[in-house]
């Protein structure tokens, strides 16, 4: 695929100009998708959360999980959009106690997501954001995370889908995920 497939028509921006392809990044024969111009652009990246909170408008988010580090970046500006608060999750060492924490699975071992205990109340209705889906693995543990916690998941958004490694399988079918781009 040369360019990215939009996951919704209400996105006639362009924002396939503001994602850099670096090409053998981390290592041969990977694409890296550099979302920096992206975010280095006002009325793109005002657009952006624009799109990412279209979806969610009027489903009563009442919090929004970013997924350390990249989705702080998105979850936070979506959760001003959607008028709710913000919860980070975050990696080992960056929380103090009482904590919840999931362990999940690398292509190259484990890694863990964390949040304080008391980040979300029972029922609260949750929204889980990150920049990329690859795998799926972080998507699926902090989605699991968020299940700890007692909170209602609404779905969960993404900027990039990465199409071919299928992240979006280890998702639950009956729970929305958008993708604002999928490459």
């Amino acid at each position: 695929m040369s360019g990215p497939v939009l996951d919704r028509a209400m996105s006639s921006f362009d924002f396939d100009s503001l994602i850099r392809a670096v090409a053998d990044f981390p290592k041969p024969g990977v694409t890296f998708r550099d979302i920096t111009p992206l975010l280095a652009d006002a009325g793109g990246f005002a657009r952006c959360i624009d799109a990412l909170a279209e979806p969610w408008q009027g489903s009563e988010v009442q919090a929004v999980c970013g997924i350390e580090s990249r989705g702080f970046i998105f979850g936070a500006a979506l959760a001003q959009k959607l008028h709710a608060g913000f919860v980070p999750l975050r990696k080992p060492g960056k929380l103090p106690p009482p904590l919840v924490e999931v362990d999940y699975a690398l292509e190259y071992g484990t890694d863990r997501l964390t949040a304080r205990a008391d980040a979300l109340r029972p029922g609260e209705r949750t929204l889980i954001v990150d920049d990329v889906l690859a795998t799926g693995g972080t998507l699926a543990a902090a989605r699991e995370l968020v299940g700890k916690l007692d909170a209602t998941l609404v779905g969960a958004s993404v900027l990039i889908e990465l199409d071919a490694l299928r992240g979006r399988d280890r998702w639950p079918a009956g729970v929305p995920l958008q993708s604002l781009l999928h490459y």
